[in-house]
């Protein structure tokens, strides 16, 4: 059975909500970052980066979220979160996953993470100052040029859907307000309505 290290709020969020999609078995261990839990010589045995998702299969870990969803789109290839079979269509699918890893979860990260990038204080405070302007760009180019509508990539749900469902959530949190962007909001709420969206908030407050 695949087991899902997650922590609440975090990018392990849309693994999480991909792996309730396929409707089969798993189980989904939280990581309390309170307490450093990812720091821990048994998380660090598991996952030497620190950090979640960590995905445990038959044949080992997986790291980084556009792994962990593109391998749960092909093992569960018959469910709805299952990715096609079409080359092309894949990697549009991966070409977005990996400007949401690559670039927006970087200007999310500024935010609470700029030691790992400086350690003057000032150069930190620049960057925290920077994130609100950087999501806004990032979401505004979403927005325009790469969400077909009513899902990422059109009429059909995909792996890229709780993906983007989880970094539109960490907006406000990032002083921009999500209704900027209509097409992306109204997904949110469209996602908002998924029973295994519901699923994994109910586990997350749990």
């Amino acid at each position: 059975m695949l087991k899902l290290y997650f922590s609440p709020g975090s990018c392990s969020q849309a693994s999480h909500i991909a792996l309730e999609e396929t409707g089969s078995a798993y189980e989904a261990e939280r990581v309390d970052f309170g307490i450093q839990q990812q720091r821990s010589a048994e998380f660090l045995h598991l996952n030497p980066k620190g950090r979640v998702p960590a995905l445990v299969t038959e044949r080992g870990v997986i790291t980084e979220s556009p792994a962990i969803l593109a391998y749960i789109g092909q093992r569960f290839a018959d469910t709805p979160i299952g990715v096609p079979q079409d080359a092309f269509e894949f990697a549009r699918i991966q070409s977005f996953n990996a400007y949401l890893c690559s670039t927006v979860h970087v200007a999310h990260a500024h935010k609470r993470r700029g030691s790992r990038w400086a350690d003057d204080p000032a150069v930190i405070e620049a960057m925290t100052l920077k994130v609100a302007s950087n999501m806004s760009d990032c979401f505004e180019l979403i927005e325009t040029t790469m969400f077909s509508g009513p899902w990422v990539m059109g009429e059909a749900y995909s792996i890229a859907d709780p993906y983007l469902y989880t970094f539109t959530s960490w907006l406000e949190g990032d002083g921009v307000d999500p209704r900027r962007f209509p097409k992306v909001y109204e997904h949110s709420q469209r996602m908002a309505e998924r029973p295994a969206v519901k699923k994994v908030l109910s586990v997350a407050a749990g």
